[in-house]
């Protein structure tokens, strides 16, 4: 079979590098790619967005399966496309991705289905936003309705920067059309975990769990970033709470889409926020997380490509899952400055000497450029380690990225430090 991925990042890289290893997987195809898909399939320079030309390659080539990896085509509609020209893809219909594509839609639904989730109230309009505002308790969360690079969530410390968020969102148009509608809701206390499933329509078959690091630096400080490191599996969600969720979450969540007429098909990732009440979600996501995927896939023993096929089939009731249960460690190395602005064209020494069996160096922000690789993004490789213990997978992932360089590299040094010591396996 042949194999497209869409994408150009981390999360694309592992799950080419997963599919690779199916005995019924000879050729893979990466759109836009990077210089690790290169290593491992053929890089099409197609971009993302361009759905006709993507359903084009893939009739022209007898593509097998497409694999989306970005929120972005999906919110666009990529699997209708597809399905339309009689193409075999894995991710939601563009309606089913709603619940990712607007954070309005997915608010509505757990209200209506009484899944967990902060208190909130919906604005279209910035006065009533404002007047909302002044008689709230701070913190408070802000959240554009539609997609923005991950970058359309606010935790506003007082009335003025949330005053400031509201006008930079709704009256300027920071976010386009995805900011002309906010959710305003509370802040929750607790810890963040990030949960995948595998949904069929009707079933659904639980992931791995992991933790990811949002903040720049170390001690959870600087801007939000999309995620400068992961573990895998969670230390702060077990079997009690997995329980919890499934029946007070995706449970009802199913009921609630085929209540609309919905049918999702493809990976469901939701956010969650463990608090002292219990598991409460802060968002959906319609596809794989990066880096979790980078930190999840490792510890994956089967084969994922019959995993995908049977979400799509609805046959999720009779597959099988099986896990390595050493935990994993994945560490981000980025481009000095980022999230903000950073310098790209740099090039990249160690990779090989880096990459050892228990450590997996998935390209993100990168290119080939004369042979070699060079910089091209803000999270520039995610360096993923296996240990018999948290610990020892931190000094390895640790270790292989003392043996990377490229010019004002960036890592945190405190990835999973929180989870030594912590007897996390299995889950």
């Amino acid at each position: 079979m042949k194999i497209l991925v869409v994408g150009s990042g981390g999360r694309e890289h592992a799950l080419a590098w997963k599919l690779k290893q199916s005995t019924r997987v000879d050729r893979i195809f990466c759109a836009p790619g990077n210089a690790g898909t290169a290593e491992i399939g053929d890089n099409v320079e197609l971009k993302a967005s361009d759905l006709p030309a993507l359903a084009r390659f893939a009739k022209e080539n007898r593509i097998g399966l497409t694999v989306v990896g970005p929120d972005d085509p999906l919110a666009a509609g990529i699997v209708d496309v597809f399905e339309g020209e009689g193409l075999r893809i894995f991710g939601p219909t563009k309606s089913a991705a709603r619940l990712e594509s607007s954070k309005i839609f997915a608010k509505e639904l757990m209200r209506a289905k009484h899944i967990p989730t902060a208190r909130a109230a919906i604005f279209e309009k910035p006065e009533a936003a404002c007047a909302f505002l002044k008689e709230s308790h701070f913190p408070i969360v802000i959240k554009a309705d539609g997609l923005a690079l991950g970058k359309g969530v606010i935790v506003a410390q007082d009335f003025e920067e949330a005053r400031a968020a509201v006008d930079a969102m709704m009256s300027q148009g920071r976010f386009g059309e995805a900011g002309r509608r906010l959710v305003i809701e509370e802040c929750l206390a607790g810890s963040e975990c990030s949960l995948h499933a595998l949904v069929d329509g009707k079933s659904f078959l639980m992931l791995a769990s992991a933790r990811d690091h949002k903040r720049a630096f170390d001690g959870d400080s600087g801007p939000n970033t999309g995620g400068m490191g992961a573990f895998s599996p969670a230390n702060n969600f077990d079997v009690e709470l997995q329980a919890q969720f499934e029946g007070e979450v995706m449970r009802p969540l199913l009921d609630g889409l085929r209540e609309n007429d919905i049918t999702f098909r493809g990976l469901l990732f939701p956010g969650l926020m463990i608090t002292a009440s219990g598991t409460r979600v802060l968002e959906f996501n319609c596809r794989f997380g990066d880096p979790e995927t980078q930190a999840i896939l490792p510890r994956l023993k089967s084969d994922l490509l019959p995993l995908l096929e049977a979400t799509i089939d609805g046959q999720l009731d009779d597959a099988a899952i099986e896990w390595d249960e050493r935990p994993t460690v994945t560490v981000v190395m980025a481009s000095g400055g980022y999230p903000d602005k950073y310098e790209v064209g740099k090039p990249i020494s160690g990779l090989e000497t880096a990459a050892s069996e228990s450590v997996q160096i998935f390209h993100a922000g990168t290119r080939r450029e004369n042979g070699e690789a060079v910089t091209s993004g803000g999270r520039v490789l995610a360096v993923t380690a296996l240990g018999e213990t948290v610990a020892a997978a931190r000094n390895r992932a640790y270790e292989a990225v003392s043996k990377i360089q490229f010019e004002d590299c960036h890592f945190r040094r405190d990835i999973a430090l929180s989870a030594v010591g912590d007897n996390i396996v299995g889950h």
